[in-house]
């Protein structure tokens, strides 16, 4: 896609002032996490791990996308976290064992319906970082429990459901679930989108045209 095309896109993912509510949003959480991780990593570092500035990206300005549900947010870092501990246990620290630490969490999110990107850099900071493992899960616990709680307030608040559902949209569409579920299976690609939200999507432009007419 051409940049000044990314750059619309993004555009209208945000809204005009989404990114302000989004921005607010990431504050308050990644303030919350920290203090958390401070609380219950006292003096012992990290109380704040650096996937949850992606976390936080995906909760706060993109809260409809199935990458950034709560359970996402929750098993996706947690479980990729334990797999890089594992790994980083039971094999070598090399370029390698990283490289297998995320493949691993991949399968495992995917497994557990829990696909988060930022869950890949959390199973590659545990496998190859070289501190005790005890305060990296405590921080990364602590910061997951103060982003899904910030996120669960704060997008509700501001007119954005969270866990996120699809917007009911009565007339009927010329198409049925089969059919989009099908054009889905012929794409063979992760869209970044739920196919209920799809389906709105298409009911709501299809309602508009019908209304022009």
């Amino acid at each position: 896609m051409p940049y000044r095309q990314l750059a619309r896109a993004a555009a209208r993912a945000t809204g005009r002032l989404g990114w302000a509510r989004g921005a607010t949003g990431a504050l308050l959480g990644l303030g919350l996490a920290g203090l958390l991780g401070r609380i219950v990593n006292g003096a012992v570092t990290p109380f704040m791990v650096a996937p949850m500035g992606a976390a936080a990206v995906l909760v706060f300005v993109v809260p409809a996308s199935p990458l950034a549900q709560p359970w996402s947010v929750i098993g996706g870092n947690i479980i990729s976290t334990l797999i890089g501990l594992a790994v980083h246990a039971l094999l070598p620290v090399t370029p390698w064992c990283g490289a297998l630490a995320v493949a691993l969490a991949i399968a495992g999110m995917s497994l557990a319906r829990c696909l988060h990107p930022p869950g890949g850099a959390c199973a590659l900071l545990a496998c190859l970082g070289t501190g005790p493992a005890g305060p990296l899960l405590g921080a990364v616990l602590a910061n997951v429990a103060a982003l899904v709680g910030t996120g669960w307030i704060w997008n509700n608040a501001t007119g954005h459901a969270w866990p996120h559902h699809a917007r009911p949209v009565a007339p009927p569409p010329s198409y049925t679930m089969d059919d989009l579920d099908a054009v889905l299976e012929d794409w063979d690609e992760m869209l970044d989108v739920s196919r209920e939200d799809l389906d709105a999507l298409f009911r709501s432009v299809e309602a508009r045209v019908n209304a022009r007419r």
